[in-house]
């Protein structure tokens, strides 16, 4: 519980071609034990019917849409792309981490070549994704798996507490949720209040401000399922089964 929180500055670059847009919320949260995903970029030709699924996503979650035109029918101009923006992103210095979402083989040199300055890789792909990429991130995660394991949000109270915006939205229990199960807890199921506040942050722009409190400890406590242990060291969460 005293371990300190990452303050890493992770880049997240993601092959729309090659991952779903219904794993971002998990994707997003498992990162937060590199830090802070500030880099957010998603790669494909979007005049492609099928990517129309990441379009609402990019919106919600601050993805920066990178375009590629197919110009050359079996080849995919995304991997060099994302390869280029990552290579430019590990000599700048400034990253700490990457993610990188998508079940393509191609990946495996450029996990490898992160790893060799020092620099950790997740990646995050379907089962059926080739070994040399699993193998070359620091960890690889079966994004299948993250959305089968994605906890149930706590139902909502008979008389949910009200603010000027109205009751607190399942989506915002929901993130909260996954954000404590996603976090380290003690044996009594405590997680640390900052940890949790931490990776709720990668997937939203959220302020507890915006529901009428003014911290997120108040928050935590009027959703229903969670108790806040307020202690010297600092506020601690814990949900309630």
């Amino acid at each position: 519980m005293s371990d300190p929180l990452p303050t890493g500055n992770v880049a997240l670059l993601i092959d729309a071609d090659n991952a779903s847009h219904t794993a971002i919320d998990p994707v997003l949260t498992a990162l937060s034990d590199l830090g802070t995903v500030n880099v957010r970029r998603v790669y494909g030709n979007w005049t492609k019917p099928t990517l129309k699924g990441w379009e609402t996503v990019a919106l919600r979650y601050a993805l920066e849409p990178q375009q590629q035109f197919d110009l050359t029918k079996g080849k995919n101009a995304t991997d060099m792309k994302m390869t280029i923006d990552a290579m430019d992103l590990l000599a700048s210095g400034r990253i700490t981490g990457f993610g990188i979402m998508s079940s393509d083989s191609d990946f495996m040199p450029l996990a490898t070549r992160i790893r060799q300055d020092g620099l950790k890789v997740y990646g995050f792909g379907r089962a059926n994704t080739p070994e040399g990429f699993r193998e070359a991130c620091n960890r690889f995660i079966d994004v299948d798996t993250l959305i089968e394991r994605a906890p149930t949000p706590v139902p909502p109270a008979p008389t949910p507490r009200r603010n000027s915006r109205g009751i607190i939205e399942p989506e915002v229990v929901k993130m909260l949720v996954d954000a404590y199960e996603a976090s380290k807890r003690d044996a009594d199921g405590y997680a640390s209040l900052g940890e949790v506040g931490l990776r709720a942050s990668n997937r939203s722009s959220f302020d507890a401000r915006n529901y009428g409190f003014s911290r997120l400890s108040d928050l935590f406590e009027a959703v229903p399922g969670f108790v806040v242990d307020r202690r010297d060291g600092g506020a601690l969460v814990r949900r309630m089964k």
